[in-house]
């Protein structure tokens, strides 16, 4: 994964995102690439071509202000991606990866095990999952590489069925799923576990090169997910994510459903050990990453 040109890939990515129609042009025929030219993108911007052209070869490093104000305009945008072109552009000191293993707070896993029918997850950064109380646990039951949410959805050769065997769906979640690793990354992307994580993922899932190279950027602190539960059937499910501040970088995820919805019925059988093949909740699992 090269780190050197970060900024110019982002504004690559998102020119070749942004369609002419999107920006108020009229069809002028086929396009050689996807996307906007540099020249539109520095008439929108108010620069010159070559200036813009040496933004994407990373030979202009820090743009002013004033650019980056009229990039985000020209480029279409949304606040996320304009704090990211920021930070990509001004970048701050980096975190120092230590090499320890990542605790929980004994008080956070003491909070997760007593919601019996609320499923509850602690991430780090890279979406390794650190905690998993004992519904979480029986509603990722049978997935492969439940250690990291990202290699469960596209390295489980089940991810699709598990994600309501639609491709759309599926789309939606791989796709918001790397937009977030994005956002936690920053210009953070020569971290040992960060590039460790997305290079396996680029060898062995194409669909994840795909994305990865979109360079969306979303924290997602919330999502409705799809979900098809090999005993319990399908469920529509509302992820909420919180930062935990006395742990920088880990996250609480939360999964619940509408009240009284045939979905909050399936997770009260499936934290009472009831579902329809009876199957018993063998109890609480923690699965902490060593990085």
């Amino acid at each position: 994964m090269d780190s050197n040109n970060v900024l110019g890939e982002f504004l690559r990515a998102r020119r070749e995102a942004t369609s002419p129609a999107q920006m108020g042009l009229l069809h002028s025929g086929p396009r050689r690439t996807p996307g906007l030219r540099r020249e539109e993108v520095a008439m929108f911007a108010g620069v010159s071509t070559d200036y813009y052209i040496r933004l994407e070869q990373g030979r202009e490093r820090h743009p002013s202000e004033q650019v980056l104000g009229a990039l985000t305009r020209a480029l279409n945008l949304d606040p996320d991606a304009a704090a990211y072109l920021h930070e990509l552009a001004h970048p701050g000191p980096r975190r120092r990866a230590t090499g320890e293993t990542e605790h929980v707070s004994p008080d956070l896993l003491q909070l997760i095990r007593s919601w019996p029918y609320t499923p509850a997850l602690v991430i780090n950064r890279w979406m390794d999952v650190l905690a998993a109380n004992p519904l979480a646990t029986a509603l990722y039951e049978g997935r492969e590489y439940a250690d990291n949410l990202l290699r469960m959805a596209f390295l489980d050769p089940s991810a699709r069925e598990f994600y309501r065997e639609f491709d759309l769906d599926w789309e939606q979640v791989a796709r918001s799923k790397v937009a977030r690793l994005r956002a936690a990354a920053g210009v953070d992307l020569d971290d040992p576990r960060l590039t460790e994580l997305v290079d396996e993922l680029s060898f062995k899932s194409a669909d994840f090169r795909r994305l990865w190279a979109r360079h969306d950027v979303a924290p997602i602190p919330r999502a409705v997910t799809p979900l098809r539960h090999h005993e319990v059937g399908d469920l529509i499910l509302t992820c909420e994510v919180f930062d935990i501040n006395s742990a920088p970088g880990q996250q609480l995820i939360t999964i619940h459903a509408e009240p009284a919805s045939p979905s909050e019925q399936a997770l009260i059988m499936l934290g009472s050990g009831m579902t329809p093949s009876g199957h018993e909740d063998a109890g609480y699992v923690l699965s902490v990453a060593h990085h």
